[in-house]
Order: C-alpha cells, then sequence, then structure tokens
C-alpha cells in the first residue's frame, strides 16, 4: 500500500516530527507514506492522500484525480468555514455559539461582541470588541474578507477540544486561557484531560458522524453551569495537547485506520 501525505512546506517543517511519527508508523502497517508539499504530483497509482492542509480547493483536485483523500474536501469545506460549521450545528440540533455574517461596522448590533475572520484558525483573527471603536479596527483591518460576529460569552476562557478519528473518541482536552478570553494552547493557555460525559461524546460523534470525517478535533466552550456550545471544528487538526495529556501514540492509530478503511472500501 502507497500513500502520500500533503503539507504545505511551511507547515510540514512546523510538523516535521509528526511526519516521521506517520512515516514510521506507516512502514510498521506495510505502508509506504511519503511526503507531498505544495504543487508536487502524487503518483497516480498511490492508494491514498492524507491531507494535512485548510484548502478545501486542494482537497477536490485530488479527489477529482482519483485518490482517496483523508479528510474528504467537504469536512475541510465545512470545518474551515465557521460560519457553514455554526449551520451544520443547528441542522444537527447540536447548542452552539449563535454566529452572524457581517459585512459592515453597522452589521453589529450588540456589544461587547466577538469578531473572526471564517476562515481563521489557531486562535489568530479573533478579537474581542467592547465598543464599536474596537470593532470599526477590526473592519478596516479586514475588510476583504468573510466575516462573522458572534456574542461574548463568558466562560472563564475555557473550551474543550474532542479528538476523533473516524466514529471513535480518541481522547479530549481541557484548555483554560492565560489571561485572555482566548483559550488557545498556542496561545499560552494550559491543557489537562478531559474526562467526557456520555451526552458530551453523543455531541461530538454526531457531529463527526455527519461530516463522515477521519480525523478532527471539535472544540466546544465550556458554560458555568455545566453546558456547552460547539465553537469550532479544527480540519487538520493537530496534536500536541494531545500528546502531552494523554498515553496514547496518534499517528499509530490514525495510520491503523487508514489502512483498514482503504481495505474496507476495496472490498
Amino acid at each position: 500500500m502507497i500513500g502520500f501525505v500533503y503539507y504545505t512546506r511551511i507547515e510540514a517543517e512546523r510538523n516535521q516530527a509528526f511526519i516521521d511519527d506517520l512515516v514510521k508508523e506507516a512502514k510498521r502497517l506495510g505502508i509506504e507514506l511519503r511526503l507531498l508539499v505544495d504543487d508536487e504530483q502524487a503518483d497516480k497509482d498511490a492508494d491514498f492522500i492524507l491531507f494535512r492542509d485548510r484548502d478545501a480547493q486542494k482537497a477536490v483536485s485530488f479527489e477529482q484525480a482519483g485518490f482517496r483523500v483523508f479528510n474528504r474536501a467537504e469536512v475541510s469545506r465545512i470545518a474551515n468555514d465557521k460560519r457553514q460549521t455554526f449551520e451544520l450545528a443547528t441542522l444537527l440540533g447540536i447548542p452552539a455559539i449563535p454566529t452572524q455574517k457581517v459585512r459592515q461596522l453597522e452589521d453589529v448590533t450588540t456589544y461587547p461582541v466577538v469578531l473572526k475572520t471564517v476562515d481563521g484558525h489557531g486562535g489568530q483573527e479573533v478579537f474581542l470588541c467592547p465598543t464599536p471603536a474596537e470593532a470599526k479596527t477590526f473592519f478596516q483591518q479586514f475588510q476583504h474578507r468573510q466575516l462573522i460576529a458572534q456574542p461574548y460569552i463568558e466562560s472563564g476562557a475555557r473550551d474543550v477540544r474532542v479528538f476523533i478519528i473516524g466514529n471513535e473518541i480518541i481522547g479530549a482536552v481541557k484548555r483554560t486561557g492565560n489571561g485572555s478570553f482566548k483559550s488557545n494552547y498556542t496561545l499560552g493557555g494550559t491543557i489537562e484531560k478531559y474526562p467526557l460525559a456520555i451526552w458530551q461524546e453523543r455531541d461530538a460523534l454526531t457531529i463527526a458522524r455527519a461530516l463522515k470525517s477521519d480525523y478532527i478535533g471539535i472544540d466546544f466552550l465550556l458554560l458555568p453551569d455545566g453546558s456547552w456550545l460547539l465553537n469550532e471544528i479544527e480540519d487538520p487538526v493537530g496534536a500536541r495537547s494531545l500528546y502531552m495529556t494523554h498515553d496514547l501514540n496518534v499517528a499509530e492509530k490514525l495510520m491503523s485506520y487508514i489502512k483498514k478503511v482503504i481495505r474496507l472500501e476495496r472490498r
């Protein structure tokens, strides 16, 4: 079995340790896994492409060329558009942060407000605007991007990321912000292993099954009353916080899953 793991060149350099783990585990499973970056061409006889980028159109091009792509282009399209993520949650009956598409300052009627670009990630391009003055600066900075507005919800800067491979939850991490309303670990927050309740597992798996995803992270905002709200879906999701809080090999689980799916789909 032959496969490729696709990254942009910049992201490949940042994630070299994970790529090495993937190649190692793939070899152990009898899979020849090669790195593919930017506009390099994949061999036509490859069995799959593990897609580690946010460019849905690039994923579409691989699918149109006949490759089995993990995750599918449709997963990338929805996960990397916060408004579409909210619409999916509404359709599925999953509680989510109310999300409104906005084009200009006048579209925002309630403050404080959280303003975001629809395709930002990692806590970037997310701003808490207490007044119209801060919001005006945001619109000036991102005037040529698709934007959304969400109400500011007091949560103590706490959220949970649920990691899912196929229909299996492999772990969950609680993240707490460090002096910021953002809880992202990469922005200085803290992390800890988080035990999910049955109802929380149900919410997360409902989303994964609807997307028919292969490997995603789903972020939920934790509320003081113990409930939660879907915030966003991460594709591709990084595994640093999972490795730091759980005794498991994500690369092994992911490559084993891919091998199993390829074999099942060929029957």
